[in-house]
């Protein structure tokens, strides 16, 4: 088989789906996910500024933030290399009889 297998699947996310039933289970106006986000405010506004409610408001506002490529302790940093060749090719003539 060519290709990648999962291609065209999506991949399964039980915890996310289980979330949506409970939440659509709730109603249409979606009081409930608007009071998780109240909540999720209040947190990150606390005296505490609880680093996690921060985080998760950013993300979910800003998107999340790139992550570099980088090695680790044993592997230098990933590097890339771009080689460009530039090669004339002449072609052989042609015998007309054969």
């Amino acid at each position: 088989m060519a290709g990648n297998a999962n291609s065209g699947r999506k991949a399964e996310k039980p915890f996310r789906d289980a979330l949506r039933m409970e939440l659509a289970a709730l109603g249409d106006d979606h009081k409930a996910l608007r009071q998780i986000a109240r909540n999720l405010i209040k947190m990150a506004m606390d005296e505490e500024g609880k680093l996690d409610a921060i985080k998760e408001l950013a993300d979910r506002s800003d998107g999340k933030v790139a992550q570099a490529i980088v090695g680790d302790d044993e592997q230098d940093a990933i590097s890339v290399v771009t080689k460009i060749v530039r090669e004339i090719v002449r072609p052989q003539p042609v015998d007309p009889n054969g």
